[in-house]
């Protein structure tokens, strides 16, 4: 085995290896429970979030992971939020209305304030789309066509502008995240003042250990609980242990083994949702021309060697399913008309009419740990499905927090497959189609397309249907650009995970979202 960079290479193993480790790990957690024991236990006031992966900022300009996005809510707000329908919802905003085809208007509440006292202006928002922009590798800035720009009619009303229509802005802003305009920054801040109901007391970005405090302040009813821990748990058993033993409240994408047993305990209850995310085994579409994952036939061939059921049943023990389009069926606009079929011996053909030989082709994939549940299992039985195939495969993993990013924009290194996930944070199938397909030469300059792709014509299509003000004529070209994406064969294989978590049964109200998210202020500890 080779390392490369901060990950980790793994050797070729059978497909339930891992579900074995898992299952040995669950049955030894007694014992581990009885050696972590009650040192960490949180107060009566006091619930625990353990994560898998590292919470790096409580601001969302670079990186919006679905479960930091439970706690930076909780400190910053937008002027909307997606509700649990998957549609807006007013927040700071009072009223947010389409008043011209590229004219929205809004209105901000009264009395809306950060936790210092000082009021939410429009010029807050003004400053924060202008520090979303600037922000370099933003993951939210492939979602906006343009930039709008913000006029000030008073001190609590103004007008957002754009050059061409964008009758999707309401979905938008509920991404964007307000700060007093004199703290913002082109960066994801580390701490600072918000409007939300919680308030930083203390924060460690190397540990992503966190403590929010019920924000005195707060404008609108008080959050439920009165502090918040948040825990960076990578392991998943250790997750699982902790929330055993009482250490912690509340863990997330836990493993469909991990639910089935945590299900059945007394004191633990594991909430389940539809999800917006979709989970793929993505190409890099920064290879040379005369690489054959350049070939289109290559592509779609090497999607013939998946056993995309025998993952769905025997890995994922039917916590997902398999993907019918390009994006999630969920999603306002998708269209499920679109499958993957398991043909190893037609992979095969194709290969060979497209001029690789098998033992010819040598695949590197790779991945990042706790990118979805039951990773390292899927990978792995990727690399024998492969070589089923006769495609010669390597597996390179790292660890959260590591370079991924790095890698992803093609600045580390060299690679051939990305086990990855993608979330739309509006509900819309129009707001992942941009963030992954709508990549154009431009932002490939600047390695901001998602790994290298763009197709011209795609993206004309996305951008058609991004600025139709016609709801019929916008369903018609989301229509076709989704099948203009899926003649690519962008991905080996993909699939749509349930979003899964565990909470210990002191923690009620919790509103798990499709958006693998939850209102932190709703939520309650029993007395």
């Amino acid at each position: 085995m080779t390392a490369v960079g901060p990950g980790r290479e793994l050797s070729r193993r059978s497909f339930f290896r891992l579900g074995g480790a898992v299952g040995a790990a669950l049955a030894l957690g007694p014992a581990l429970s009885a050696c972590a024991g009650p040192t960490g236990a949180a107060g009566p006031g006091t619930m625990t979030l353990a994560l898998n992966r590292s919470l790096v900022s409580l601001d969302n300009k670079l990186n919006q992971f679905d479960a930091a996005v439970t706690v930076q809510r909780a400190v910053r707000q937008g002027l909307t939020r997606i509700g649990p329908d998957l549609t807006p919802e007013l927040v700071l905003a009072e009223s947010f209305e389409l008043t011209d085809d590229t004219q929205w208007t809004v209105k901000l509440r009264e009395g809306v304030r950060y936790s210092d006292g000082t009021p939410v202006t429009p010029d807050d928002v003004a400053t924060a789309l202008q520090m979303y922009r600037d922000v370099s590798g933003s993951f939210l800035a492939a979602f906006f066509r343009e930039w709008p720009t913000v006029e000030v009619l008073d001190d609590r009303t103004f007008t957002m502008n754009t050059e061409k229509p964008e009758p999707v802005l309401d979905y938008l802003m509920a991404n964007i995240l307000v700060t007093p305009a004199a703290a913002n920054a082109p960066e994801e801040l580390q701490s600072g003042v918000g409007s939300g109901p919680y308030v930083v007391a203390s924060s460690n970005r190397g540990t992503g250990e966190y403590t929010l405090t019920r924000n005195a302040a707060y404008w609108g009813p008080a959050a439920n609980v009165e502090t918040v821990r948040v825990r960076f748990l990578p392991e998943e058993s250790s997750r699982v242990v902790a929330l055993r033993s009482g250490e912690v409240d509340v863990i997330d994408t836990i493993s469909p083994d991990s639910a089935d047993q945590l299900a059945g305990l007394p004191q633990v209850v594991v909430e389940r949702a539809d999800s917006t995310r979709i989970s793929q085994l993505f190409y890099n579409f920064r290879k040379p021309a005369d690489h054959p994952l350049s070939d289109v036939r290559v592509r779609e061939a090497l999607s013939y060697a998946i056993n995309g059921p025998s993952l769905v049943d025997d890995v994922l023990v039917g916590s997902v399913k398999e993907a019918t389009g390009v994006v999630p069926s969920a999603l306002a606009g998708a269209t499920a008309t679109h499958s993957y079929s398991y043909d190893p011996r037609k992979a095969r053909q194709l290969l060979e009419a497209a001029g690789v030989r098998s033992g010819d082709l040598e695949l590197t994939l790779i991945w990042e740990t706790g990118e979805f549940a039951n990773d390292v299992s899927v990978m792995e039985s990727t690399v024998q499905m492969l070589g089923d195939a006769g495609v010669r495969s390597r597996l390179i993993q790292f660890q959260p927090g590591g370079d991924i990013s790095l890698w992803r924009q093609g600045k580390a290194g060299d690679w051939d497959v990305l086990g990855n996930g993608y979330a739309s944070p509006t509900g819309l199938a129009l707001t992942m189609l941009k963030g992954m397909y709508g990549g154009t030469a431009e932002k490939e300059e600047t390695r901001d397309t998602y790994h290298g792709y763009v197709f011209p014509d795609v993206q004309e299509l996305i951008d058609a249907a991004g600025t139709e003000v016609d709801p019929g004529r916008r369903q018609e070209l989301l229509d076709q650009a989704q099948d203009a994406v899926w003649d690519t064969w962008p991905c080996m294989w993909s699939f749509v995970p349930n979003a899964v978590l565990a909470r210990r049964q002191r923690v009620a109200d919790l509103a798990l979202q499709s958006t693998n998210s939850y209102p932190l202020a709703s939520t309650k500890l029993a007395v």
